[in-house]
């Protein structure tokens, strides 16, 4: 079984670039790279990502040919480090500003992946949002280090100003959509006051220690001293850091929590405990259990996006 943390062994090659002088003289937040995404053939796809779990070869031709849209790839500034992030948008804005989707994905360390989200842009492109995805430092080319729900963090609150700088970005209605790690993160990014309408989660997990505990094969202490050093004495603070069962009261934004019956990766229990802590609060939620699907919920795509699209809509301010 794949740990919901993915590559994570990858890790241990970390190098934590130093900012360059030019990165230093710019704000947070600031774009200073953007290029159009030239997206491989399905079959290249294959090769080097995990494309196929998330759309078949149809439906991937359809949406990387739709010349309505365009997908850039964009570095901006985080803590001075050179980071990466993606950008759906209609190809003509004309004027008009959109609510946007702040995408966290899912995983480690990643490479490339836009060949395995666009289907999922798309979906959330064609209901009238543009879509924004920080990929995190050391991810796809990106500066620093990962440390899964730390300085990383800071990467995600910059997208902040660099949504402002975008003059088709409507600020007064930004959402969030976190799948696993990212859930954590979009967690995370309520905790620290991301002004956003309402956000949506998948398989996320809200308590660290729970997980490790729960999986020992797939988080031997080995690999956690690599993900964060000196684990062992550290365990306490890093795991009340990334886990929203600790501090439910800060999720003061609309919630839509999603998980699979049978997700393997996180406990569906973890979301239920949230749920019945939001409860207690009285905090607008809701809480889905697809009763036989998986980490990703990869046998509901649609329903599970369907859903979050519905959830912002009806928080969209007019």
């Amino acid at each position: 079984m794949k740990s919901f943390l993915g590559l994570a062994l990858q890790i241990i090659v970390v190098c934590c670039l130093v900012p360059t002088s030019n990165a230093l003289a710019r704000e947070d937040g600031a774009i200073v790279e953007q290029n159009p995404y030239r997206f491989p053939s399905y079959e290249q796809a294959v090769q080097t990502t995990d494309v196929e779990r998330y759309t078949d070869k149809a439906t991937y031709e359809t949406t990387v040919n739709d010349s309505r849209f365009e997908f850039l790839k964009l570095k901006y500034l985080s803590d001075g480090l050179k980071v990466v992030a993606y950008l759906y948008k209609p190809k003509q804005t004309n004027g008009r500003k959109f609510p946007a989707i702040i995408f966290n994905r899912p995983s480690a360390v990643r490479g490339d992946i836009a060949p395995e989200l666009i289907s999922l842009f798309h979906r959330l492109a064609g209901d009238g949002f543009v879509v924004l995805a920080p990929l995190l430092r050391q991810s796809d080319g990106g500066e620093g280090r990962d440390e899964l729900g730390g300085a990383d963090v800071n990467d995600l609150m910059n997208v902040i100003p660099l949504a402002k700088s975008l003059a088709f970005v409507d600020m007064d209605n930004l959402f969030m959509y976190g799948w696993s790690r990212g859930g954590m993160m979009t967690y995370q990014a309520i905790n620290k006051a991301f002004p956003i309408k309402a956000a949506a989660v998948v398989g996320a997990f809200t308590d660290l220690q729970e997980l490790v505990d729960s999986h020992p094969q797939q988080y031997p202490l080995a690999m956690l001293n690599q993900l964060w050093p000196n684990y062992e004495e550290r365990k306490t603070e890093l795991s009340r850091t990334r886990s929203a069962i600790f501090w439910p009261d800060r999720l003061n934004v609309p919630l839509l929590i999603m998980h699979g019956g049978s997700d393997k990766s996180v406990n569906t229990e973890q979301s239920l405990l949230l749920a019945q802590r939001l409860q207690r609060l009285g905090r607008v939620y809701e809480l889905i259990v697809y009763a036989e699907d998986n980490h990703s919920l990869s046998k509901n795509q649609e329903d599970r996006d369907r859903r979050a699209i519905s959830w912002f809509k009806r928080f969209l301010k007019k």
